[in-house]
């Protein structure tokens, strides 16, 4: 799996037209946290249980046309359930995986608060929040 930061992913998507950015994070994330323009919402896993999705690969399957070969960066809060994500569509056969680091919020600060020491947001890149 390949990993970049938030710019390094923007611009790939930019030069890549082909490729596509899955926001792995839960609804509720996605919706009123905010999410990447053009982002594809497949949540890895969801509240209360939190368990896996088990349709979570073919659900991306069935988004890329089962194109396995197609560019693939997952996105999450922080960049760690992301690279969970990214290993089981890996173990699926995909082959062109990328995790964004720092994900869409980005790390903790020292006050236990995300989005002001990275992140896709943070980095000023395009989102929208509904």
């Amino acid at each position: 799996m390949q990993h970049l930061d938030p710019l390094a992913a923007h611009a790939l998507l930019q030069e890549k037209p082909e490729a596509m950015l899955i926001d792995c994070r839960t609804e509720i994330e996605h919706m009123y946290v905010g999410h990447p323009v053009g982002a594809e919402h497949v949540a890895w896993q969801e509240a209360p249980d939190w368990e896996v999705d088990p349709e979570f690969v073919e659900k991306v399957k069935w988004l890329v046309r089962n194109d396995l070969s197609r560019p693939l960066l997952i996105i999450c809060r922080s960049g760690h359930r992301s690279i969970m994500a990214g290993e089981a569509l890996e173990a699926a056969g995909f082959v062109n995986v990328i995790n964004v680091l720092e994900g869409f919020e980005g790390p903790l600060d020292d006050d236990y608060h995300r989005g002001t020491l990275g992140g896709w947001r943070c980095r000023g890149l395009p989102w929208y929040q509904s």
